[in-house]
């Protein structure tokens, strides 16, 4: 026989019990393959069809409302048991904290911020652009001509036939000319990208590059520029030395070189007063203005400055390695 109270009796035993253990208990009691409910259904064979069919109702009734019943006994449960471990955990606020070490700013990120403030600081301006770039910007407008070696795929990193990973920050100096008018003194750096890998070469680099364009600018003004600047970074007593080399966008041009601690020459930068074809190119008169443009790379002057004797040691993200770094502004 049926018993209308069993809900009213599940409910008082299961809200008595205080753990999930005797909850579950009382499930299987329940509701389980032997539990209560399924002996009602097997007593209702007895019955005829009509009668079947009315228990059945009440049956699979009272089935889903006591699983109602241990569903939300079983959540409070376990949100007491929550309540209790928080409230039983001591915290001592007499204890001191923990200690998170303060980490160091990667190095050649710090290389590019004081190359920067020298440059700002005679007048230069930041600028940045994209590292995405078209044949015209990287290749035609630099006077490089199209069967120049850096234009195929064993140097440069083609997307398609007119879009590449652009292979200087030179591409900048181009946009700028052509939207301002000079006098023109801009600084930009950020990564450059070739097809080369050894223990000098990366195929993702960065570079930094200046641009002076005005009426009365000269090749002495770029020697004088240079020399104040790697006096500045790499100290006065540092040996410079200039020499004649080529680059299609400057003419005259010149790469610069310094002895490092092995007493070996180190080129460290090219240079040169801004090739007239350039200037053409983005419609600066020629007859007026005149520039110069110097293009190092970062990773070559951090190298000197820390001794490193290989350029891949930047990007293995050995925390043993970065660890030696620890900058003013980060201490």
């Amino acid at each position: 026989m049926i018993s209308d109270n069993i809900v009213i009796i599940a409910k008082k035993e299961i809200y008595s019990v205080k753990n999930i253990k005797d909850l579950n208990i009382l499930k299987i009691k329940y509701l389980g393959k032997k539990g209560y409910i399924t002996k009602q259904f097997l007593l209702i064979k007895t019955l005829n069809k009509e009668e079947k069919i009315n228990k059945s109702i009440i049956i699979n009734k009272q089935k889903k409302q006591i699983q109602k019943i241990i569903i939300k006994r079983k959540k409070e449960i376990e949100l007491d048991k929550y309540d209790e471990k928080i409230l039983n955990q001591k915290i001592d606020i007499s204890l001191p904290g923990k200690y998170i070490e303060i980490g160091s700013e990667h190095p050649i990120k710090s290389i590019i911020y004081e190359i920067e403030e020298f440059f700002t600081q005679i007048g230069f301006k930041i600028v940045i652009g994209p590292e995405i770039e078209d044949v015209y910007h990287n290749f035609d407008a630099l006077n490089i001509s199209k069967n120049h070696p850096i234009r195929t795929e064993k140097d440069t990193f083609w997307l398609n036939k007119n879009t590449l990973l652009r292979t200087q920050t030179s591409n900048i100096q181009i946009r700028i000319m052509k939207k301002s008018k000079p006098p023109i003194r801009i600084l930009t750096s950020g990564k450059v990208y070739r097809n080369d890998y050894d223990s000098n070469h990366t195929p993702m680099f960065h570079q930094i590059e200046g641009l002076f364009i005005d009426k009365k600018v000269t090749f002495s003004d770029l020697k004088g520029i240079l020399i104040l600047f790697l006096n500045y970074f790499f100290g006065k007593k540092c040996k410079i030395r200039f020499r004649p080399s080529y680059f299609p966008f400057t003419e005259p041009s010149l790469e610069v070189d310094i002895l490092n601690n092995n007493q070996q020459w180190i080129e460290i930068l090219g240079a040169g007063m801004v090739h007239p074809n350039v200037l053409k190119n983005v419609q600066i008169n020629t007859s007026r203005y005149y520039g110069f443009a110097f293009g190092l790379g970062v990773e070559r002057l951090a190298m000197l400055r820390y001794n490193i004797n290989d350029i891949r040691l930047f990007y293995e993200n050995d925390i043993r390695f970065l660890k030696q770094f620890k900058f003013n502004n980060f201490i």
